[in-house]
């Protein structure tokens, strides 16, 4: 059993949230969770097309059309095809192909979202208009987390107004379930994949096949005044990728290689496989008993695990404790840019290495909506609570080459990195010997394991009223929301020992990895959690045990109270209607953090000590949007606001280590800043949107210009005041010294322009109608740079990628369906997260993905309803690639394969 996060009672804001929910009830008030798109068409709505309804491909074109051009605000959104059917297998790879928008692939899928060239902590996520928490480290929703099959829609305001609670400075993505009142009738949908990836044979007990199950119901009752909707979907899916890494990359001399030239410390070759298992269920029910009333109840839960394997070699060729390896030398064949790319060295440590990872996250949502209007007023209220759990228990295993008398064979390897397919790598000895190969005290430890766990709670409830005004301003709204979270992380870690080197039974061997894909020969490989209750000493994983891991455990509370007031526009000027808002929103936070600092210059068992520390703060947030609906086709936008996303949760901790040199008696630490304010832009954005064939196409050209007042860098505070740990302490001969945390410095720039188009071809043609295209382009740029990240050089803006594009063409006729897409990101700085949950930032190389759809459903006849469909997804098996400044540096090559879905869907 892994442990468990400590939980917590249920907050004070749940409890008042609840009582305020009931008195609005027994009151007939009313409750909006979030400002919501302008009404579009239901599935069971669907457009009319002359004399038939369209559906699937076109008819989710069309409404997200309809739900662009009829907001007051820039959006782009997605809308689902039919009842529990969004576009791809995903709602990351949706989302990843609207205009601005680009996706980072973890472990072959889109999981995170840059909007706009920032990265995903400048963005927020909406679950039916409320904010959502995370099972990651900070506030960036991991989106894999959400079945497609169970969300209906996908709106991101790339402009906010003052009633967007929970809005982000690069964007605020709401993803959105059915109500079931909004349709005419009941529906049922059932759907069933057949999931292949074209990689197998990566080892044993690895899959190349899975499966994906959903079913969707939705009714009305009581004269259409009570209405339900739920929905479960279920997922299996196979995790298969081949690897190629090196690590420490630097000019330290060697042995047969010219000074100066750049090389790597190591290499590791690794299969690695496993399960993603995910079950979703969602409920919604909404009472309407009168025109004036409306009561929503919805909930959401799922449960996520991804369990894998990683088993092959890691090369350990120098640099061993700051100094060269005995023995080691190298004939370098190929030099690039400065950089040794191919040869062979000898006197290297190659490690036999079986790594285990086991995932498992929890969400739960929660919200009840109640929404009543009288005459000029709507008075609204809305209850929400969020949580996210995760617990993870991350595993390295390691053995070496032992000869016959139990001592360690160094061996040779040759290499090549400048390659157009796949690194290779080729090593002397022979690596699937069990009597040669042995678990033991290796020159990096027998092995190491961490247990992260997470626990994120949001407690919110508002108040907000709204009151026509029939003038210049057609209405106004004001409200306030209150909202509380605590997100808890620990990261419990130790070494794993074993006496000497041990042989592994025959029982605890498995069948061999094979490493062909890169030249190299084949590597035992052994069950690592049966290893581990057998072969190892107990495995006891402390967060308090070393100064280094006390700042892995955290505790971050905000409390924070929204005010806002929003003057509502539709109005003539002229001779065309003018639409918008103009308001203010007021932040009201409170944040703090309590963590535990190591301090060294305590007595031994004293060094681990409590530490809470916060601000409070106020921001001040106008906005603006106006829109000129010039003609009855042609929209002119423009917007601006000041904007603002809060500081990511772990720079946000109180964790740190404090010093006091016994020489100087200079105080000094590192850490988190509980005391960070947030980042802050002026945002200011214009779009020109021409609509065509009754709003079923439309071309536009937008550009947006951030001005950010502010951005959190690691940087060095030199006059620290340290004398709340520096009094009394005889050590200390000052209370100020140097303290290395994150901290406010100067901002910069961010420009973009973003172009999209969607064209049904039959606005050229009859002979055409079915085809059609949706393609966007976009251009970023930014002057800002940032210093002292484990990188070692000023970058650019992680997740600034400076052309993001997609195209999709599409065909749907007579229940016929076809379709590929191409989505495409030069190259960016990711996040990434590597071994045990650590954050570190790569150079990403850019990639382009292909994927392609093609399906019949029958209209009539005894199988009227049934669909069959076959989806393709990375059809060039696009490689995924990170380095070191420069791309002959190289850090990661990582093959994911191509994925095959074959599936059926049965509506009625």
């Amino acid at each position: 059993m892994h442990p468990h996060p400590t939980s917590r009672p249920p907050s004070r804001f749940l409890k008042r949230g609840l009582a305020a929910g009931l008195l609005l009830t027994q009151s007939a008030f009313t409750l909006s969770a979030q400002t919501a798109p302008a009404a579009t068409p239901t599935t069971e709505e669907a457009v009319e097309l002359n004399t038939y309804v369209v559906t699937g491909i076109r008819f989710g074109i069309e409404t997200a059309i309809a739900t662009k051009k009829e907001s007051v605000s820039v959006v782009e959104s997605i809308a689902a095809e039919d009842i529990g059917k969004l576009p791809d297998i995903s709602i990351a790879e949706s989302i990843a192909r609207l205009p601005g928008l680009a996706a980072q692939r973890v472990a072959g899928r889109a999981q995170v979202i840059s909007v706009r060239g920032l990265s995903p902590d400048f963005a927020t996520t909406l679950l039916n208009g409320r904010e959502q928490v995370s099972t990651g480290d900070n506030r960036g929703v991991e989106f894999d987390q959400y079945p497609s099959e169970l969300i209906n829609a996908v709106t991101v305001y790339k402009t906010p107004d003052a009633r967007l609670v929970g809005q982000g400075l690069s964007g605020t993505l709401d993803l959105q379930t059915v109500k079931p009142l909004a349709m005419s009738r009941r529906g049922v949908s059932i759907n069933a994949r057949l999931e292949v990836n074209s990689l197998d044979d990566l080892g044993s007990d690895s899959e190349s096949t899975g499966n994906r199950l959903s079913a969707a119901y939705i009714d009305q009752f009581a004269d259409n005044t009570i209405g339900i909707a739920v929905g479960y979907a279920h997922l299996e899916s196979p995790i298969a990728s081949q690897e190629f890494g090196t690590y420490g990359w630097n000019t330290n001399g060697r042995p047969g290689v010219a000074a100066g030239t750049n090389a790597t410390d190591g290499l590791k070759i690794f299969a690695r496989s496993g399960t993603n298992t995910r079950d979703g269920v969602i409920g919604v029910a909404e009472w309407r008993p009168t025109d004036a009333f409306t009561s929503v109840v919805d909930v959401y839960y799922s449960r996520f695990q991804r369990e894998e394997t990683a088993r092959g070699l890691e090369v350990h060729i120098g640099g061993y404790n700051g100094g060269i390896a005995p023995g080691l030398n190298y004939t370098a064949t190929q030099v690039s840019s400065g950089t040794l790319v191919g040869g062979s060295a000898t006197g290297v440590y190659p490690l036999a290495r079986n790594n285990y990872n086991d995932r498992v996250d929890k969400l739960t949502a929660f919200g009840w909506n109640n929404q009543y209007r009288m005459d000029d007023w709507i008075i609204t209220g809305d209850v929400s609570y969020s949580k996210a759990e995760r617990e993870e228990l991350n595993m390295e295993t390691q053995a070496q080459y032992r000869n016959a008398a139990g001592e360690p064979v160094l061996d040779f390897v040759t290499y090549s990195l400048a390659t157009d397919d796949f690194p290779r790598a080729s090593l002397g000895l022979n690596y699937n010997d069990p009597a040669r190969i042995q678990i033991g005290p290796t020159i990096y430890g027998a092995g190491y394991g961490k247990v992260p766990m997470v626990e994120d709670e949001l407690t919110s409830y508002k108040l907000a009223a709204s009151r026509g005004l029939g003038r210049f301003f057609d209405n106004v709204e004001f409200g306030i929301n209150f909202a509380d979270r605590q997100k808890d992380k620990d990261q419990p870690e130790a070494g794993l020992s074993v006496s000497g080197f041990r042989p592994l039974a025959s029982n605890l061997i498995l069948e061999r990895t094979k490493l062909d894909f890169a030249n190299t020969s084949s590597t035992l490989s052994w069950d690592v959690p049966t290893v581990l209750g057998s072969v190892f000493d107990p495995f006891r994983p402390s967060s308090t045990a070393a100064a280094y891991l006390i700042q892995k455990a955290w505790r971050v509370d905000e409390e924070i109270t929204t005010y806002f007031t929003q003057f509502n526009i539709d109005t003539e000027v002229g001779n065309f209607r003018m639409r918008g808002n103009i308001g203010v929103q007021v932040k009201d936070v409170d944040q703090s953090s309590t963590s535990n600092f190591y301090d060294n210059t305590a007595p031994a068992g004293q060094q681990v000590k409590r530490n809470r520390d916060g601000k409070s703060y106020t921001n001040v947030l106008p906005s603006a949007n106006l829109v000129f609906d010039v003609t009855e086709s042609s929209v002119l936008r423009v917007a601006a606001a000041k904007q603002m996303a809060r500081p990511r949760l772990d720079q946000m901790k109180s964790a740190f280590e404090f010093n006091v040199s016994t020489g100087s008696g200079l105080p000094s630490g590192s850490g988190g800043n509980p005391r960070l304010d947030p980042w802050e832009a002026t945002a200011f954005d214009v779009s020109y949107e021409k609509y065509f064939g009754d709003n079923k196409g439309y071309f536009a050209i937008a550009g947006f210009y951030k001005d950010l007042d502010t951005y959190i860098y690691d940087q060095t505070d030199k006059n620290y005041d340290f004398s709340r740990f520096t009094a009394g302490n005889p050590l200390a001969l000052t209370s100020t010294g140097n303290f290395s945390q994150p901290l406010n410095g100067n901002g910069g720039r961010l420009r973009g322009a973003e172009f999209s188009l969607s064209i049904p071809f039959s606005l050229f043609s009859s002979t055409l109608d079915g085809f059609g295209i949706v393609a966007s382009h976009s251009v970023n740029s930014s002057s800002i740079t940032v210093d002292n990240t484990n990188l070692g050089s000023a970058i650019t803006l992680p997740g600034l990628s400076r052309q993001v594009s997609n195209f999709t063409v599409y065909y749907e006729k007579a229940g016929f369906s076809a379709r590929i897409s191409h989505r495409n990101r030069s190259d960016f700085i990711g996040e990434i997260t590597g071994f045990g949950a650590d954050r570190e930032l790569r150079y990403v190389k850019g990639e382009g993905i292909t994927d392609a759809q093609v399906g019949y459903e029958f209209r009539d006849g005894p199988l009227a309803g049934i669909g069959v469909v076959l989806q393709a997804y990375n059809l060039t098996d696009e490689v995924y690639q990170t380095y070191q400044v420069t791309k002959e540096r190289l850090v990661e090559y990582q093959k994911y394969g191509r994925t095959y879905l074959l599936g059926v869907n049965y509506k009625f």
